[in-house]
């Protein structure tokens, strides 16, 4: 389920369109229903508030404007682990010179 300070990618009409942030999420007078403060993040940065279903903040479809809509939440990937900069590689190649940026002098 998405929850505040949450990336999710907005779809509309099944196209990726936005991400967006979610801010914060408050009751609605109506059950089920929330306010979902969302921070679309694309310049200029835009809040917005909707009022949805708690099944539309954990993915499923609802129109907005007669257009599909849809989140999805957004996970981060896994990272690989960083190859030792010391190691070899497997293949006998040479081994690559590391330049710090922090060391370069300004010219």
């Amino acid at each position: 389920m998405a929850t505040e300070r949450d990336i999710v990618l907005i779809y509309s009409e099944d196209t990726p369109l936005t991400f967006a942030r979610i801010e914060e999420i408050s009751a609605d007078i109506k059950p089920n229903w929330y306010h979902v403060k969302l921070l679309i993040l694309q310049m200029p940065l835009q809040p917005v508030t909707w009022i949805l279903r708690d099944s539309y903040i954990n993915g499923e479809e609802f129109t907005m404007d007669g257009r599909k809509v849809r989140l999805e939440l957004i996970e981060c990937p896994e990272v690989a682990e960083k190859p030792d900069i010391h190691e070899e590689k497997s293949q006998g190649s040479k081994k690559g010179k590391v330049i710090l940026l922090r060391d370069r002098k300004r010219v």
